[in-house]
C-alpha cells in the first residue's frame, strides 16, 4: 500500500469478537491493519461499540499511527446500516430513518453495507428503501464478502445513479481478512468531515475473502452462542432487569 504522502488507506467495515459471528480480538484486527499498511480501521460490530472502543485503546498502545474509528453495524427493521464516529451504541430494531437520525445526533456518518446481498440483511433489496438514498453518505460499492451474484455491481450502479460516495471494505470477521479490500482517500478520514470530503475522489481497491475464511463465521457463531454472546436483541425484546 505504498503511496505518496497525503494518501490514506482505510478499511471501514470489520468485526471483532464483540460481534456474535466473529472470534477476532480487537487487538488482532489492529495488529493486522497496521502490518498491512492501513492508516484507518473502522471496527463495526453488530449492534455494539465496545469492541471498537477496545480496538481504539489497543491502537494507541500498539501503533499510534493507526486511527481506529468507532462504528457499528446496526440491524434496523428495514435492513443493516453502518454508522461511524459514534459515541454510544445505537440499539437495533429501530427503523432505518430513526437509526440515521440517531447517528446524526452523535455527529456520525451513515453508509449502506452489502446493499443487494441476497443472503444478508441488505437494505436495498426492497425497492421502497430507495427513498433513503438522500439520507446516507455512501454505499459499499465493493464488499469482499459478497460471494454470489452481482450484488457489488448493482451497489456501484446504485451509488452512481444517486450521486453517492462509494467505498470498498473487507467486512472482515477474522484478522486474516482485514484489508483484503479497502479504500484510498486523498483527504484524512480521521473525522466525519474529513471522510465526507474524501468520498468523491475515493479509490476502491477490491478483493475477495476466501471461501475457507468465510467458513470461520458459522463456527464463530456456534462458539459465541456457547459463551452466551448472541445477537443483541431489540430494546423491546430484552428481558427486564431483576428487581433489587
Amino acid at each position: 500500500m505504498d503511496g505518496p504522502r497525503g494518501r490514506f488507506f482505510a478499511d471501514l467495515h470489520t468485526h471483532s469478537r464483540a460481534s456474535f459471528d466473529s472470534l477476532a480480538s480487537p487487538a488482532s484486527l489492529v495488529r493486522t491493519a497496521a502490518a498491512r499498511g492501513l492508516t484507518h480501521l473502522a471496527i463495526t460490530d453488530h449492534d455494539r461499540i465496545d469492541g471498537a472502543l477496545e480496538g481504539r485503546a489497543a491502537a494507541a498502545e500498539l501503533d499510534p499511527r493507526l486511527t481506529v474509528i468507532v462504528g457499528e453495524e446496526v440491524k434496523t427493521v428495514d435492513g443493516d446500516l453502518i454508522c461511524l464516529f459514534l459515541e454510544r451504541a445505537i440499539p437495533p430494531g429501530l427503523s432505518a430513518s430513526e437509526t440515521i437520525a440517531e447517528a446524526r445526533a452523535q455527529g456520525g456518518l451513515v453508509g449502506i453495507p452489502h446493499p443487494f446481498d441476497r443472503f444478508r440483511g441488505s437494505l436495498l433489496r426492497d425497492a421502497r428503501m430507495e427513498r433513503l438514498a438522500p439520507l446516507v453518505d455512501w454505499v459499499e460499492g465493493h464488499n469482499a464478502r459478497v460471494a454470489v451474484g452481482r450484488g457489488n455491481e448493482r451497489a456501484a450502479a446504485f451509488a452512481r445513479s444517486h450521486d453517492l460516495g462509494q467505498i470498498a471494505v473487507s467486512d472482515a470477521h477474522s484478522a486474516f481478512e482485514v484489508a483484503v479490500a479497502y479504500t484510498v482517500f486523498d483527504e484524512d478520514p480521521s473525522t466525519a468531515a474529513g471522510l465526507l470530503a474524501g468520498l468523491p475522489d475515493a479509490e476502491l481497491v477490491t478483493g475477495r475473502a476466501s471461501f475457507y475464511l468465510r467458513l470461520l463465521t458459522p463456527l464463530a457463531k456456534v462458539v459465541q452462542r456457547s459463551r452466551g454472546n448472541g445477537r443483541v436483541p431489540p430494546a423491546g425484546e430484552r428481558p427486564a432487569a431483576a428487581p433489587r
